[in-house]
Parts: structure tokens; C-alpha cells; sequence
């Protein structure tokens, strides 16, 4: 059996649903003081009441990804798969840096037997954050479930193998261990980064000691399109924002230029403001290519995360532009 947690502060019953695989994230889920009664109402067993107070609070705010993580949660524990699965879908749309979503979703594609979705679900959650523990220990209990059917074909289209046979006793001892460790959680759950106040003051790059020597004009020129990326990012400002990357840029998921030109493009028609901002910079170049890391904290009404971000920028004609970007 695969592991299961509900997403906190949501435990109600969720974890029982799904015993064996984890369904969570990295950090605490924040929700406005106006769902305080459905928190309290999912704590006292109470889902259907808790998505009612979901649903209102949904109804002012449509955008708000974290209550729309919870409401999913919910609907879950009310057995309401097909609907949690178009929501978490909706959120991989909307948000496609969340990994959260794409994880959960592997879940419910996991109880369905769907195993090949859930493993595909899985991939993108840990090409969105590579460091995402949860998403690789589902993914291994994917496999698991993977093999052993094809053993079990195996031994259907031949009876006499017992090399196979052995194969798929230990393979099921393995599943047995698994699901008797009981629930596991990997801290606390919510969204990516978790919905954290974003620092104001960003603090001065620091440039890899290990690194290959840059002039000084060069640094200068790399943070200063690390700075312009990030205002046309917050002015909704898509064609300078999409002006700082180059022709060469390889959008993630094998997404097509246009496609992931779409996709970004989607967030910065909603209304309301947008804040991105940077700080723990560092900087290290290579000949031509500058690695720039730092932490993104990212504010808009619907929600707030921070995350480790990394961009590769390649010198073109003068100018510094992004190659590849990733998170983690």
C-alpha cells in the first residue's frame, strides 16, 4: 500500500482514504481568518460543512490557490475523487511551479489503478522541485506497483517461471513493508514554499569563490537583468518580462515556446497585484553562461510562496539573456 496524509490544518480523514501514500506537501498551509470555521469544522469531522464554508469563501475569491488546495482535500475525504482530480488538474494549469498538485493528482491516479498517469504526475512534480522527498518516495511506491503487474503478466503468459514467481513474493514482501510503516509526513504540508511573508530587503549577491573569474561589468550587467526580469514580472509587463529571454530558452515540461509563453502569460492577465522579489543571490560564471541562484518570493492574490530558484544566462550580442530557468 502507498502512504496517505491529509494536507494541514485539514487532517479530518483524508489519510484513512488513501493509507499508504503520501498526499502532501512541504510546508504550512495559511488560510485568511474568514475560513477559520471551515478549518474548525474539518477538525471536528466535518467536511461536508468545512467545503460549504470553502465553497463561499471561493465564491469572492475564485483565484485563491490555497483554499482551492483545500477545498480538493476535501472532496477527497467526502470520496468525490473525479471532482478533486479537475481540481488539482485546474491548479497544474493555473500554477505549474506548484509541485503539490501534480503529486496529489498521482495519488488519486494511483487508486484508480492508473499507474502509468501516476507515475507521469509524479516526473513533473519532481521536475518542477527536485528536492521534493515526498513526490520520489511516491514515485518508488509507483514502481513497486509497476513491476509487480508486470510480473504478474509474467507468470500469466507463463505458469512455470518461478524465477518470477520469487521475484514477485519479495516484491510484495516490499509493498507489505511499506504500508505497515504506518503514515509518515514530511513536516508540514501546504503549498510549494509555503505561503510565507516575502522579505523586503534583498541581500547583496554573493559570487562563487569556486567559480571562473567575470569582470565586474559583467556581474553588474547579469544582476541587473536578474532585477529587470523581476520588475517587468511584477508591472504584468509580458513583453519585457518575456524579452529577457533568449531565443535558445528551453521552456520546462517540453512545453513549446508558445505554449509555456501562454502559460505564463495567463497569471498576469488576473487581476490584482503582483510582488516578485530577490534576495540570497548568488552569482558564478563559466565563459560565456552566468548561474544565478536565489530565492524568489512571490505575492499575488491568490497566492504567496518562496521558493529557490535558479537561471542560466548565456551573453548574446551584449546583452545577458535567461537559457534555462528551474526551481530547487
Amino acid at each position: 500500500m502507498m502512504r496517505s496524509i491529509s494536507l494541514a490544518p485539514w487532517p479530518g480523514r483524508a489519510a484513512a482514504l488513501f493509507a499508504g501514500f503520501f498526499l502532501g506537501c512541504s510546508s504550512p498551509l495559511l488560510l485568511a481568518d474568514d475560513l477559520s470555521d471551515a478549518q474548525r469544522l474539518s477538525r471536528q469531522g466535518h467536511p461536508a460543512l468545512a467545503l460549504e464554508k470553502i465553497d463561499t469563501f471561493l465564491a469572492g475569491k475564485p483565484d485563491d490557490a490555497q483554499a482551492r488546495f483545500a477545498r480538493a482535500l476535501l472532496l477527497i475525504e467526502l470520496g468525490r475523487s473525479p471532482e478533486a482530480i479537475e481540481v488539482f488538474s485546474k491548479l497544474i494549469e493555473d500554477y505549474p511551479e506548484l509541485p503539490e498538485p501534480y503529486n496529489n493528482l498521482a495519488v488519486l491516479y494511483a487508486q484508480q489503478r492508473q499507474y502509468d498517469k501516476a507515475r507521469t504526475a509524479l516526473e513533473m512534480a519532481i521536475r518542477v522541485q527536485p528536492r521534493y522527498a515526498t513526490a520520489h518516495e511516491n514515485l518508488g511506491d509507483v514502481y513497486v506497483r509497476l513491476a509487480g503487474q508486470a510480473y504478474d503478466k509474467a507468470i500469466q503468459i507463463d505458469p512455470a517461471r518461478r524465477q518470477t514467481q520469487t521475484k514477485l513474493a519479495r516484491l510484495r514482501e516490499i509493498g507489505s513493508a511499506a504500508a505497515g510503516g504506518g503514515l509518515r509526513t514530511a513536516g508540514e504540508t501546504g503549498l510549494a514554499g509555503g505561503p510565507q511573508a516575502a522579505a523586503s530587503t534583498a541581500r547583496g549577491p554573493e559570487v562563487d569563490a569556486a567559480a571562473a573569474p567575470a569582470s565586474p561589468a559583467d556581474e553588474s550587467a547579469v544582476l541587473k537583468a536578474l532585477e529587470g526580469w523581476a520588475n517587468a514580472w511584477s508591472r504584468k509587463d509580458t513583453r519585457a518580462y518575456f524579452a529577457y529571454y533568449s531565443a535558445d530558452f528551453r521552456p520546462p515540461r517540453g512545453l513549446s515556446r508558445k505554449a509555456w509563453e501562454t502559460e505564463r502569460t495567463r497569471p498576469m492577465h488576473k487581476p490584482g497585484k503582483i510582488s516578485v522579489e530577490v534576495e540570497e543571490v548568488r552569482v558564478s560564471f563559466s565563459g560565456d553562461k552566468a548561474t544565478v541562484r536565489f530565492r524568489q518570493n512571490f505575492s499575488s492574490p491568490a497566492l504567496k510562496s518562496s521558493v529557490i530558484k535558479t537561471l542560466v544566462f548565456g551573453k548574446s550580442r551584449g546583452r545577458w539573456l535567461i537559457e534555462q530557468e528551474r526551481i530547487g
